[in-house]
């Protein structure tokens, strides 16, 4: 990777320092050293706070340090937005980014290709957290410490206990204010919550989810396309496949936690062959250690996280996955985490003399549209595993996109809105649920339907002509 120029990054980014005489320099603390935590260092810093975060793991720039699970990401316009305030978005979607032009939905007797109106940029998780670390390193604002597990928070006058991982010497860190960007098990939310009247769920679907990786030789051989999302819906199941920059694919196979196959009853090397040659026998092939990724480590759950309470008075703040997890199925988790980073950025600033105030604004402005992002989550994993199957579903999507080249921005889909505009949430929903009503009125349905209609003749003739096929074949 081309070493980080930042110089040009403050030259080319829209965050503007604050004069000296303007505002009191803080000290501010964040847990997390993730993409949200990192990013939102590097915003307070080039405001002119001190700022130190503290992360658990090791320096993800050593390799001995890479482990765990990490389902590769999509960058939308809000997560690209946001990296062009601090000047970082060419450089990360040069040298870090695959661009997917399209969906490919894969069954077992043909695939469905939707091209998006604009492209998503898929990216490596580990790859984007090694170049905020090194652009966060060279902020003389921000120092950062690996290794350091935030064990405890005092919040009535923001001080968190670290422990050295290696060491195990502990130590305590007084700040002006603690953000916690510590993910949907946050430590500093534990803590902020003690002595508050807060809600709080975290829930879990009854899917749960293993990585795994199909080979470069898959797009080479041309049964995946490069610069595509690949799903393979199973009503029951879902597998989706997202390109690495060396051309091979991280998959994610998602089962139910118990009953037929599910990840309780595929346990042999047998059973998962078996799955997998029957439902996604297309991409078997390519993935020739396919038994031992299956069955290596245990499968891990999706996690919901809601929250009444996202700060405590002017000292903790909690921010990302900390403050409102949502199951990855339309990509927005890191997005929305970077978009809520400029939002906590913009009230500290507007707020100088009243953090307070600030941190109500935020909760204010960020809390309604996180929601809404968890529930339509949650309905975007039905469509990928079920409805993407159905024509009625697919030929309401097509009818969308036809409409929106038509009509412009007018006509927004539901999912072009969340992935590539800046439209808050909550406005997204409001918007594309107004023109569908609207639309209905003026005959949507209709053509729907004959779409719809079309697609189901052309299954069953596809059907038809594969069944024609194996007789012929069996004779």
């Amino acid at each position: 990777m081309t070493p980080i120029n930042l110089q040009k990054s403050h030259e080319e980014a829209d965050v503007i320092q604050v004069a000296d005489h303007a505002v009191e320099r803080k000290a501010i603390t964040i847990v997390g050293g993730g993409p949200v935590g990192l990013f939102l260092a590097m915003l307070l810093a080039r405001r002119g706070h001190r700022v130190e975060l503290f992360e658990a793991r090791p320096d993800p720039r050593h390799e001995e340090a890479q482990r765990g699970k990490s389902i590769n990401l999509t960058l939308s316009e809000r997560g690209q937005a946001a990296l062009r305030v601090l000047g970082l978005e060419a450089q990360v979607l040069d040298e870090l980014c695959t661009p997917l032009h399209r969906r490919d939905v894969h069954t077992t007797s043909h695939t469905s290709r939707l091209r998006y109106g604009r492209p998503l940029q898929a990216v490596s998780r580990t790859a984007l957290t090694r170049y905020l670390v090194d652009a966060a390193s060279q902020e003389p604002n921000v120092r950062l410490h690996f290794g350091h597990r935030c064990t405890k928070l005092d919040p009535a006058v923001a001080t968190i206990t670290v422990v050295d991982q290696q060491t195990g010497q502990r130590r305590q860190v007084q700040s002006d204010l603690v953000v916690g960007a510590d993910g949907a098990s946050s430590i500093v939310r534990r803590h902020m919550h003690q002595g508050q009247l807060a809600d709080f769920s975290i829930g879990y679907l009854p899917w749960r989810y293993k990585e795994l990786t199909v080979t470069s030789e898959a797009a080479e051989s041309g049964v995946l396309g490069r610069n595509a999302f690949h799903a393979w819906p199973g009503g029951k199941f879902l597998m989706f496949a997202i390109p690495n920059r060396d051309g091979s694919f991280n998959a994610v196979i998602v089962l139910p936690a118990s009953g037929e196959d599910s990840f309780e009853s595929l346990t042999t090397p047998a059973a998962v062959t078996d799955f997998f040659h029957r439902h996604l026998n297309d991409v078997v092939p390519y993935m020739p250690n396919l038994t031992e990724q299956f069955l290596r480590g245990s499968p891990s759950g999706f996690p919901t996280v809601k929250t009444s309470s996202w700060r405590f008075a002017d000292k903790v703040v909690i921010i990302g996955d900390a403050a409102a997890a949502v199951v990855p199925f339309y990509g927005q988790g890191a997005n929305a985490g970077l978009e809520g980073s400029l939002v906590l950025d913009e009230c500290l600033a507007a707020h100088p003399e009243d953090w307070d105030m600030a941190l109500a604004a935020y909760q204010e402005r960020r809390k309604p549209h996180r929601d809404v992002l968890a529930d339509l989550s949650h309905k975007n994993f039905d469509m990928l595993r079920e409805g993407t199957r159905r024509p009625h579903v697919v030929a309401r999507r097509e009818v969308n996109e036809f409409l929106h080249r038509l009509l412009g921005d007018r006509a927004m889909s539901l999912s072009y809105a969340v992935q590539h505009t800046t439209i808050p949430y909550e406005h997204c929903k409001y918007r594309t649920e107004r023109f569908q009503r609207l639309a209905r009125l003026a005959g949507l349905d209709l053509v729907v339907g004959l779409v719809a209609l079309r697609h189901t003749i052309s299954g069953w003739l596809r059907r038809t002509r594969a069944g024609a096929a194996k007789r012929h074949l069996g004779k």
